[in-house]
Order: structure tokens, then C-alpha cells, then sequence
């Protein structure tokens, strides 16, 4: 969290090259692992218990979906696998001044050249962006609406740090000026929708394991903590907080995971992913605000972690979409 590149570079390595999660959701054909969105899900759950600091969502959740999906050519097939095997680091960049994941506005301009296409614009709120070497941009062009592979040492491209208070989780904003691009997509509009609702199903189980991880921190300290002679935990008060929290994680989980198979199975994907991802950042920031109030003086301090999930639980609360943003992109999937 306090290094410069956010990660351990070994740690990640086995991650990608011993393990294979990088290329867990990405089909078998393109050099994948060829599973799907409820192993995605599983991984993404424990990744949020341990709150781990890696560009997997970025390089893997976002950016090997994206080329996986749009990119077909030889060019795009090697970036795919260098990302899969770890040997570079993507992200996708799609959001510009408003926030959101589809800007209502989108100002960056691609322009055809002789054998490629040179971006101007910016974006921002770009996850693991100061680190990435390979930056995919969405950006309007005379074809339409596409993605466009950049490299991040292109000349024109210039990147910043962006303050936030998750310090595990790093944003940056990126401007380009008449930089080099390759672009992924044929010509015509492109649909993110389907990124769009992995990435929010990744995001829902992550911050579900986040939540249990809480709860669980804060089941435990009542049980040592000890007041008037007897652990907090017996205190009736203290039980009903943490049975309403119990409720209302498992109610967190039951929308992650059918979110998932709802992907897998490709059924309400859309309803699905939107209602977890309201629920499980709600539960998730509920979870945080309890634990520290449980704890009581410790809880808000550097010698206790639990300041670092409330931290990531905020940030993953507007990630991608606030709670209200989500519950009306469910009612219009439901034709409400």
C-alpha cells in the first residue's frame, strides 16, 4: 500500500504465472483459464477478506475483458497474453469529468491516421493508472465510438496521481495530445454493458468479503474486550448490533453470488449485477462504521486495521457507481 507501485511484484507474479488467476475468466481459445464469472467471484471474495493491494481489478477484471472481447488481431492476442502472464499491466479507461463508468460526455477524440489513430483528451479516475503499461481508451472517432490500445511511454501521454482516501486502491488521471493508438474495435458503436456488469459483479463479491472480514474482527474483539467485569459481547445492546450486521451481510452475499450465476447463466445480468452492487456497498460501509464503533478508541487508529477496509469500503461505495446510481439502472433493467 505505501510502495510507490502499490503492490508486491512478487506476490504478484505467482498470482499470474503459478496460479493462473490473471487469465482466470478468459476463454481457453485466447489463453485463459476458461471459466467464468462465479470462479471470477470466488476469487474476488477472498481478495476482499485480505483486502489485497495488486492491479488485479484493473489489469485483469477490466482491461483482459475488454481486449478479450473487442480485440481480434494478432497484436491484440499478444497483449492478452503478456497480461494474463503478468509480464505487463493493463487498466481501461472510460471515465472522464462526471465520474461514470459510460461518461454522459465523452470529449476524447481519436483521429485516423495512415496505419494507426493518435488520441487527444483526457481521463480520469483511471484504477492503477500511474503503473500500467498498456492503458485502453474509450474515445469517439469517425467509426463511431471505440477502444483504443495505448502504451503508457507513448509520446504525448501524461499521467498524475489523483488523491483519494483509499490509499489501496490508487487512481490517477491520464491526458493524452496526438497520442500514438491501435484500435481494438471494428469500426461502428461499441456496447460495454457486458464489461460493465462483470465489473460490477467483481466489485459486489469483493466488497462482500470485505464485509465478513469485518464482522468477523469485530465478533471477535467483543469476546476479549472486557467491561464491568464481563466481555462487551454479552451485553445485550452489543448482540443485537452484530445480529442485524450478520443479517445484513449474508443479505450482501446472496445478492454477489446470485449476480454471478445471473452472469454465468446470462439471465437479468444487468438487474443482477446493479442490486449487488447497492447492496454490498452498503453493507460493506455499514460493516466498517460498526467494527470501529465496537472497537471503541482503537478503532480509528494506525495500530488497528479496521481504518484501512472503512477506507476501501467508501471508496468501493462510489466505485463505479453509487448505490442510488445502481437502484434505478436496476429499475430500467426491469422495465420499470
Amino acid at each position: 500500500m505505501e510502495s510507490d507501485r502499490g503492490y508486491d511484484e512478487n506476490v504478484w507474479a505467482v498470482l499470474c504465472q503459478d496460479l493462473g488467476l490473471a487469465g482466470l475468466h478468459i476463454d481457453e481459445k485466447i489463453g485463459g483459464a476458461g471459466f467464468g464469472a462465479v470462479e471470477l467471484a470466488i476469487v474476488m471474495e477472498e481478495f476482499g477478506r485480505c483486502l489485497f493491494c495488486a492491479p488485479f481489478f484493473a489489469s485483469t477484471v477490466l482491461c483482459s475483458t475488454a481486449i478479450s472481447k473487442f480485440g481480434s488481431d494478432n497484436y491484440s492476442r499478444q497483449l492478452l497474453t503478456d497480461l494474463i502472464d503478468g509480464a505487463k499491466i493493463g487498466t481501461l479507461a472510460t471515465s472522464e469529468e462526471d465520474g461514470h463508468f459510460e461518461p454522459t460526455t465523452l470529449n476524447t477524440r481519436a483521429v485516423k491516421n495512415t496505419d494507426d489513430y493518435s488520441i487527444t483528451g483526457s481521463k480520469r479516475f483511471v484504477l492503477d493508472g500511474m503503473i500500467a503499461d498498456v492503458i485502453i481508451v474509450l474515445a469517439n472517432s469517425e467509426d463511431g465510438v471505440g477502444l483504443f490500445s495505448v502504451n503508457a511511454n507513448a509520446l504525448g501521454l501524461s499521467r498524475s496521481a489523483m488523491q483519494s482516501m483509499d490509499p489501496t486502491r490508487k487512481l490517477a488521471k491520464i491526458s493524452f495530445t496526438d497520442t500514438p493508438a491501435q484500435r481494438l474495435s471494428s469500426s461502428g458503436e461499441i456496447d460495454l454493458t457486458e464489461i460493465y456488469n462483470l465489473a460490477l459483479v467483481a466489485l459486489a463479491n469483493e466488497m462482500v468479503g470485505g464485509a465478513q472480514t469485518l464482522l468477523d474482527t469485530a465478533l471477535a474483539y467483543t469476546k476479549m474486550r472486557v467491561q464491568f467485569g464481563r466481555t462487551i459481547g454479552s451485553f445485550q445492546a452489543i448482540k443485537h448490533r452484530l445480529a442485524d450486521l450478520l443479517l445484513e451481510v449474508e443479505s450482501a452475499k446472496s445478492a454477489a453470488y446470485q449476480a454471478a450465476q445471473s452472469f454465468a447463466d446470462g439471465v437479468n445480468v444487468t438487474e443482477m449485477a446493479s442490486l449487488a452492487k447497492a447492496c454490498a456497498s452498503e453493507a460493506y460501509l455499514n460493516a466498517a462504521i460498526t467494527c470501529i464503533q465496537l472497537h471503541g478508541g482503537i478503532g480509528f487508529t494506525w495500530e488497528n486495521d479496521t481504518h484501512l477496509w472503512f477506507k476501501r469500503a467508501k471508496s468501493s461505495e462510489v466505485f463505479l457507481g453509487s448505490p442510488n446510481l445502481h437502484r434505478e439502472r436496476m429499475l430500467q433493467a426491469m422495465g420499470v
